[in-house]
This record gives structure tokens, C-alpha cells and sequence, in this order.
């Protein structure tokens, strides 16, 4: 998905600048360092960064440039919480004057300020958090984060650990903490977290405490992606159930292992988590996971990724064992032919390393997936054939006169989508919306709909938020898709900034159409940027 953020910032400048002079001067000392950060003002657009490593430089000033950098890093995201409390006050002053009710006021403005940072909403609401606290309740910090003392993520850590905190003592707490102290001088961060943590304590345990009994109903499971189709699962859990259940997992992974298993001890405690949570020694039982794939990767052992939602993209051959189940060596398979492929007594499994036999990924007779027994549960799955552009890739329409998305439209946009069309946001899809909403004359079609999560819905319906269908002449469908030829979004906020969404390329679609799709972009991007560069004047970081 692209997040195409209308007013595009821009480099103030190239080349030899004042703030490559600044760079040069940080090997005097943290003065330097602190002038740089200091000179951020509102009117400071982006500071003027030279990409260039001068001839002269040694490998001390390239050390003493990125220190220089790093403190920007810092201060800009002081500057940047200064102006996401100011502009959370603009814009509740502007919802209290339109009339919408107090419990209502904010809605929306996170989500803004997660646009502007290419964040996700719920990134930016916890970056408005952090503002709030910062700028309100503990300038200390602030101004730690100012001079480069602090980076944004340490900013985060001290105020997520004086949460719950009456003002007053948050404020001490930040006070004990102050920069000019030393607390911040070499410490890691679970140092931090524990200093922070045990002057919360002395200050107010009683809060501490209850904090601590409450969190206990923040106990959830969540699942992450991880690399070479893996992925996280994570359980938060109060530290005694916790400890209860790494105890059992481990008890009987070493009983295994002293019975003379040969799996690892991570591999036996893993496998046993999945078989106690599903009841199933594979862990996969009666779930649809709604993968997608091309036909030549599944029946003729192609190599075009496939696609798996809540995931992402996956290997072909993953994909294919993922539904057929582990292939056998076809050479020890019975009646295997002398080149090493099932003969005519073997199962036929399509794709895997039977891929490249004669005649593998066909169909013996109509439903049957390559002759499996009927009581092959690798077998049991259900085609859903999706039709897409040979050109652009993008899936064929499919229309309904339906108020409510139909179950049939409803796994086409889902598999459109893959996840929230937001950009930035790749929350799973909780809801399925009507792009131009009903009641304004939008109907229930693949080209008005899209998949959600929940808080991205309720932000859209805000007041001051618009979106709509691009169309572009020429598309495959007519309707509903953007220069990339794919379904495609524009998302406009109440301060006029437009975003736009394009879903996500299906496997299959070719490569020198995503190729040109991006450069399209990127040309775009750029002439947005040289006229906003030439709207506002240039402004250089002073050392």
C-alpha cells in the first residue's frame, strides 16, 4: 500500500551548508551538539543535509557527524511533539466549535499526525500520548530529548513507565530524572526503565501497585510475522501463569529429550505448545487460511510466490507442501519410474518435487486433486478460483445489490485487500466498508468496498474525513483503480492532506508492470515535492 502524503517535505538544500559546517564543529565538545539541537524553530522546514563525504574527512569527523545527526534526530522529535500537542489543540477547538459532543473531541487526530509521520494510527496515537506527556507534565524530559540526551524511543520508555501517575508526581519523578543529573549518562535501556520505574515506586507505590494488579486484564495473545515463513506468537500473561506455563512446556520437552527424542529442546517445547492449544499433533484443523496462489505455482511447480493473509508473502514450494503436505522422495515412492517420479501406483501430489514429472499437477478426472484417496486429509482443501488482468493484475469485478457485503464479496475484497487499506496501517481486516458511504448513494461493489480494521473505520466516519474510488480511464475494471491499474484509494483528512491507498499486488502480477507502477509513483512524488520546495522558502540548520 502507498501513503502518498500531499504536502511532501523537502531538503532545504545540497552540498556544502551551514549544517555541514555544523557537523565539522561537533568535534569541539557537546556544546555544539547542543547548539544544533537548540536551533530548531517552528519555521524550520527539514534541516539542509549534505549526502556527500567530503575528500578530507577522517574517520573521527564521520564519527563526530553521525553524533551530530543523531542529536537532529533527537531534537526534531522534540520539535515534532511540540507541534502534535499544539495542533491536538487546533483541532479540538475546531470539533467543539462544529458541535461535536465533548466525549467525542479527538477522534481522529492521531490518526492525522500517524499520516504526516508515515505511521500506523495506532503508532500515532501512542506518538500523541508521548507529546501530551511530555510537553505538559514533564519538560525535563523534553528538554533531554531537545539537546540529544534522550532519542524518542528512551523519551517513550520514561513515560510509559510514569504512567498512572498523578501530575504532580510525574512531574517529580521527571525532576529526579533531569538530564544535568547524570541519570541518562551511559545507561541502557532496562537501566532507564528501572530507574524511572523505582521512582514511580517511592513516590506513589500505592499507584504502583494498583497499576500492577490492573495490568492483569491486559493479558492477550497476538501473532507477528517473522522471516522464512515463521512468525511470533506471543502471549502477555501475569508473570505466574507465565512462568506455569514455560515451566510445563520445558518439564516435558526434557522428559523427551532424556526418552532420547532428536528434536532440540526449543523444537519439543514449541511443538507441544501447538499440540496443547490445538489438540491436533500438526496443529492445523479445520481452519481456512485463504491462501492465495497462481495456478502454474500450484499445479506446475512455478516459482511465483504465493500469498498468505495475516502474513504476507510466501515461497511457492512452502505453499505447495502447506496444502499437499510433505512429498515423500519420489524416488523411494512405490512404483516410481527409474527417472525418479511416482509411477502409476503412487499418489500424484501436484507441484512439490513432482513438479517437473510428466503430466504432474493434472487433474485424473474432475475434483479429484491428482487421484488422492478420498481419506487424505492433505487433500481435503477447496478452490476458489480469483480471475485478474494479465496486464495490471487487478481482480476481475464483482458486483451486489446488497446493503451488507455478501459472504462471496466479502472473501474477494478480503483477498483484494489482504490487510487495513489505511496507509500505513497493516492491522488485520475487522470490517468491510463502504468507501462512499450508503446513506451518501455508494453502493455495495468490489470498487466501493474496503477491508478495515475497526479503529480505522470509526476514524473515517470523523468528522472532516472524505474518501473515495480513483478512477482512471483505461483500467481493467472502469472504476475504482489508480494509475497503478490496481483498486486504489484517496483518503482526505480535515486539514485537506490527501493519502492515497493502492491494494496490494496479487501473486502473478508481473514484474515489469509493478516495476512501472513504482516509478510512476516516485515521478509523482518528486514533482509533488519541487513545487512544495518552491512554495516555501529554504532554511538551513545554524550551528
Amino acid at each position: 500500500m502507498d501513503g502518498n502524503q500531499g504536502p511532501e517535505v523537502v531538503p532545504a538544500g545540497h552540498g556544502d551548508t551551514r549544517f555541514s559546517a555544523a557537523g565539522r564543529a561537533a568535534a569541539s565538545g557537546p556544546a555544539a551538539a547542543r547548539r544544533v539541537g537548540r536551533s530548531f524553530t517552528a519555521d524550520t522546514a527539514v534541516p539542509a543535509v549534505s549526502a556527500a563525504v567530503p575528500a578530507s574527512a577522517d574517520a573521527a569527523w564521520i564519527i563526530d557527524r553521525i553524533r551530530v545527526l543523531e542529536d537532529v534526530k533527537s531534537a526534531a522529535a522534540a520539535e515534532q511533539a511540540r507541534l502534535a500537542v499544539e495542533f491536538d489543540l487546533l483541532q479540538r477547538r475546531a470539533q467543539a466549535d462544529a458541535g461535536m459532543p465533548a466525549k467525542d473531541l479527538g477522534a481522529g487526530i492521531g490518526a492525522q499526525i500517524a499520516l504526516a509521520r508515515r505511521e500506523s494510527p495506532a503508532k500515532g496515537g501512542r506518538l500523541l500520548g508521548l507529546a501530551k506527556a511530555l510537553v505538559t507534565e514533564m519538560p525535563h524530559a523534553l528538554t533531554a530529548l531537545e539537546t540529544g540526551m534522550l532519542n524518542e524511543w528512551r523519551a517513550t520508555l520514561l513515560v510509559r513507565e510514569t504512567a498512572g501517575l498523578a501530575a504532580a508526581d510525574r512531574a517529580a519523578v521527571d525532576e529526579q530524572l533531569a538530564a544535568d543529573t547524570g541519570t541518562f549518562d551511559g545507561v541502557g535501556d532496562r537501566s532507564l526503565v528501572a530507574t524511572a520505574r523505582a521512582a514511580a515506586y517511592r513516590l506513589d507505590p500505592r499507584t504502583v501497585t494498583q497499576r500492577a494488579a490492573h495490568a492483569a486484564t491486559d493479558r492477550h495473545v497476538s501473532l507477528r510475522p517473522a522471516p522464512d515463513t515463521m512468525c511470533r506468537l506471543s502471549a502477555l500473561l501475569p508473570v505466574a501463569q507465565g512462568v506455569a506455563v514455560y515451566t510445563a512446556l520445558a518439564r516435558l520437552a526434557d522428559t523427551l529429550r532424556n526418552a532420547g527424542d532428536p528434536r532440540g529442546r526449543g523444537q519439543l517445547m514449541a511443538d507441544d505448545l501447538v499440540e496443547r492449544a490445538t489438540g491436533t499433533p500438526g496443529g492445523i484443523t479445520g481452519v481456512e487460511i485463504q491462501l492465495v496462489i497462481t495456478d502454474r505455482s500450484l499445479l506446475q511447480a512455478d516459482s511465483e510466490p504465493a500469498r498468505l493473509p495475516g502474513y504476507g508473502t510466501v515461497p511457492a514450494a512452502w505453499a505447495r507442501t502447506l496444502i499437499n503436505g510433505p512429498d515423500p522422495d519420489p524416488a523411494s515412492a512405490p512404483g516410481a519410474t527409474a527417472d525418479g517420479c511416482p509411477g502409476p501406483a503412487s499418489p500424484h501430489r501436484p507441484g512439490g518435487a513432482a513438479g517437473d514429472c510428466p503430466g504432474a499437477g493434472r487433474p485424473e478426472r474432475p475434483g479429484d486433486m491428482g487421484g488422492a484417496p478420498a481419506d487424505d486429509t492433505a487433500y481435503k482443501v477447496w478452490l476458489r478460483r480469483l480471475y485478474t488482468h494479465p496486464g495490471s493484475g487487478e481482480l476481475v469485478a464483482m458486483d451486489s445489490r446488497a446493503r451488507i457485503f455478501p459472504p462471496g464479496l466479502r472473501r474477494f475484497i478480503q483477498a483484494r485487500d489482504d490487510t487495513c487499506r489505511t496507509p500505513y496501517c497493516d492491522a488485520p481486516i475487522r470490517h468491510l466498508d463502504h468507501i462512499t458511504p450508503w446513506h451518501h448513494g455508494g453502493q455495495t461493489t468490489q470498487s466501493n468496498g474496503a477491508g478495515l480494521c475497526e479503529a480505522c473505520n470509526h476514524t473515517k466516519e470523523a468528522p472532516g474525513w472524505t474518501a473515495r474510488p480513483v478512477t482512471t480511464p483505461g483500467s481493467a475494471s472502469g472504476t475504482g483503480t489508480g494509475s497503478a491499474g490496481r483498486h486504489t484509494i484517496e483518503l482526505t483528512t480535515p486539514t485537506g492532506h490527501t493519502y492515497k491507498s493502492t491494494a496490494p499486488p496479487l501473486p502473478g502480477t508481473p514484474t515489469d508492470q509493478a516495476n512501472a507502477d513504482f516509478r510512476r509513483q516516485r515521478r509523482g512524488q518528486r514533482h509533488h515535492a519541487k513545487k512544495q520546495k518552491r512554495a516555501r522558502p529554504a532554511v538551513s540548520l545554524v550551528a
